[in-house]
């Protein structure tokens, strides 16, 4: 018997992992609602990251019950969602998820150098590549007792979709 598709799905990785090109390409196929974790940053938090500075788990908190609540409403009211955040601790997988099987966690898994390539390229983001080591720093990978899967991105953007929605059971999942 294969387990029912997840309602909700979290697309987690360090920044520059491809959370926004991959969770806008899954919404769409599914045809889901699509949240993008930055816009969820308070001010503060985008002005210290524009300046260089790591968050810490304190400045990340009020962020991550925010997306916590976007994902409840979506499972309160019916209505399917895919939403980023690079969620790197467990703790904060565990808060974004709640132990619901609706939830699902999709880590996007690539080395520091195909990223800091990625980095590089892209245009006018606040986050700084110079902290992308702070962030493989408090990256902890899953351990086998968590519902993770884990996406490679070694490939095209279309095929890690694939890979996730194959992974996901998506295929079945309300539209």
């Amino acid at each position: 018997m294969s387990t029912p598709p997840p309602s909700v799905i979290v697309i987690a990785g360090v920044s520059g992992s491809g959370k926004t090109t991959i969770g806008t390409l899954l919404a769409e196929r599914l045809g889901w609602d699509y949240a993008e974790a930055d816009s969820f940053h308070s001010e503060a938090n985008i002005a210290k990251m524009r300046e260089g500075h790591p968050l810490t788990d304190a400045d990340r908190a009020p962020w991550l019950r925010t997306i916590a609540a976007w994902i409840t409403d979506r499972l309160d009211s019916g209505r399917p969602g895919v939403v980023t955040c690079s969620a790197l601790k467990r703790k904060y997988r565990d808060l974004l998820t709640a132990g619901n099987p609706a939830v699902a966690m999709v880590l996007l898994d690539g080395d520091r150098d195909l990223i800091a390539a990625r980095m590089k390229a892209r245009k006018g983001h606040f986050f700084k590549e110079t902290l992308l080591d702070t962030q493989f720093a408090d990256l902890e990978l899953p351990t086998p007792d968590e519902d993770v899967f884990t996406a490679p991105i070694t490939g095209t953007p279309a095929e890690t979709v694939d890979q996730i929605v194959k992974a996901l059971n998506l295929d079945a999942a309300p539209r």
